[in-house]
């Protein structure tokens, strides 16, 4: 919904951009950066690209909220400003789902949700990413994809956190029934 009145909407033209590339992004964040006095690690800078998908203003905002809360950029704190999962808590998680037992697990995700503030949303997606470079089967891997959506489906439709997560621990069971445990 906008502001503006459908009459002059009607005479003006919509511009949409597309996301820019890592290359594109990373000059003007190197310059900001020395110009604001900003501690940043190298990690930091990736972790600002990867959760920005190609918005410099994402990324201009996420680096002045990480600054301001820890006066340091590294991967871990930008990630714990936003309030995404750390790529170690998703390897934890992935390590639960694929060898320990369900009740385990489920309490372990629901400890480590609760404790960092995850939403389960945002660790579906990073489960989802994760899975791609695990080494399954085809077939797994296809199935499991589809098992993600519908619960990414139902929790956008308002659906239950916590019947959620027990169908993604589910959708993994299934999966240790082909494939081995680590």
């Amino acid at each position: 919904m906008s502001k503006i009145i459908p009459a002059l909407q009607s005479r003006c033209t919509r511009f949409r951009f597309g996301p820019l590339s890592s290359e594109q992004i990373m000059p003007r964040l190197e310059y900001v950066v020395e110009q604001e006095g900003v501690t940043i690690t190298e990690d930091g800078k990736r972790a600002l690209l990867t959760l920005a998908n190609g918005d410099m203003r994402k990324v201009l905002n996420v680096l002045q909220s990480t600054w301001l809360a820890y006066k340091n950029v590294t991967e871990d704190n930008v990630y714990t400003c936003v309030g995404h999962p750390l790529r170690k808590d998703i390897e934890n998680i992935f390590k639960w789902l694929l060898n320990s037992d369900f009740k385990s697990t489920y309490n372990n995700i629901k400890e480590l949700k609760m404790i960092k503030g995850l939403a389960l949303h945002d660790i579906l997606t990073e489960i989802h990413d994760y899975a791609h470079r695990a080494e399954f089967p085809f077939d797994v891997l296809i199935d499991l994809s589809e098992k993600i959506s519908d619960i990414e489906l139902r929790l956008c439709a308002g659906a239950d956190e916590n019947i959620q997560l027990t169908a993604l621990i589910a959708a993994f069971q299934q999966v240790k029934k082909i494939v081995p445990p680590e």
